[in-house]
């Protein structure tokens, strides 16, 4: 467990509070069909520790903290009561500690005209944390994630193969690249915390695009293991097209495309660089480790062009059970740079 000294230089150094300042502490709570778990119950522990440190560093810096909940929404990235929204407006500084993510509410809101807020989502975080991700240097997490921006200029594509055989193709066009480096210093600015990656969404032809760019490029398959059942996803046109498999979750996944199409789309490949980053099965904290990671659902809130009512990544870093062996990105020149290989991230490019 991470000690309150720690604690409160950590919150020092990425959000660096200050005089004047007002700062709230989110958490969501279980209601209805949505039950509480032993989990979710340590986070809301874990979020009164925070509150506790937080308070302490407002005595001495002359800001003001509150904590404040909301009921569950029970989907990740399923929009959040426009009252919360509203109440989010009203802070310069809001810490959302929640079981479901709220970060598709939270960053349109920070991106608003007159905004006076900043905002760092932790759906799913967990105390351990404070001993992985959360304890990194952040000036190295910084450095690693706007280095990987930087090779993401001018990209166009990215080939992708896969420990369990397959491969895919990211069309990569008229996208740009996303650093979330731990920096929440600023108004307007907001993050996925514990931080660590840069993230593009892929080329998605929409309506407004299509005329002058043609279709998507992408394809090909995306491995995913759900316990011990692997399941495949066929991808045409940046589309899933085809659920394979022929297992319960196989099924249950055919169902939840099947349910809501905006779920189809392939909204993102991010690369996590959080040195300190372990894979668990925690996917806050998973795609922060250094490797892939490849999401479908909502894009908006990242800078693509779709939205719906979830985003969900699969991670393949070293260490998950499908590992991405190799990536490459292709820009316009056909210049190819492998970015993973051996199963893991190339550090050396980024140093």
């Amino acid at each position: 467990m991470m000690s309150e000294k720690r604690r409160m230089k950590l919150i020092h150094d990425v959000f660096e509070p200050k005089s004047g300042e007002t700062i709230l502490i989110l958490i969501d709570v279980p209601n209805g069909d949505i039950h509480d778990n032993q989990s979710w119950k340590e986070r809301r522990e874990m979020a009164d520790d925070w509150f506790n440190s937080i308070k302490k560093m407002s005595d001495e810096l002359g800001f003001s903290v509150e904590k404040s909940e909301y009921p569950a929404t029970g989907v990740h990235n399923r929009q959040v009561p426009d009252e919360i929204k509203n109440l989010v407006r009203k802070y310069d500084l809001v810490i959302a500690m929640t079981e479901f993510s709220a970060t598709s509410s939270l960053i349109p809101i920070c991106r608003e005209k007159n905004t006076i807020t900043r905002c760092a989502s932790m759906p799913g975080v967990e105390r351990r944390m404070e001993d992985t991700s959360l304890n990194s240097d952040y000036s190295v997490v910084r450095k690693y994630a706007l280095a990987i921006k930087k090779l993401f200029d001018g990209v166009i594509a990215a080939e992708i193969d896969f420990s369990n055989g397959d491969h895919s193709f990211m069309d990569l066009r008229n996208r740009l690249p996303l650093a979330d480096s731990g920096d929440c210093r600023h108004t307007g600015q907001s993050i996925n915390f514990p931080s660590g990656e840069t993230c593009i969404v892929p080329y998605e032809a929409a309506e407004d695009e299509i005329s002058k760019f043609g279709k998507s490029k992408t394809n090909g398959f995306l491995p995913v293991k759900y316990n011990d059942e692997l399941v495949r996803y066929r991808i045409k046109k940046n589309q899933i097209t085809e659920v394979i498999g022929k297992g319960f979750k196989a099924r249950e996944m055919q169902i939840f495309f099947q349910e809501n199409k905006c779920r189809r789309n392939i909204a993102e490949l991010g690369i996590g660089c959080n040195p300190n980053a372990v894979v668990t099965g925690n996917i806050l904290e998973d795609e922060k480790v250094p490797g892939l990671h490849i999401a479908y659902g909502m894009s908006t809130h990242i800078g693509g062009k779709v939205t719906c009512d979830m985003h969900q990544d699969i991670c393949y870093p070293k260490g998950a059970p499908v590992e991405a062996t190799s990536l490459i990105l292709i820009d316009e020149k056909d210049k190819r740079t492998e970015l993973i290989n051996n199963n893991g991230l190339r550090f050396d490019l980024l140093e």
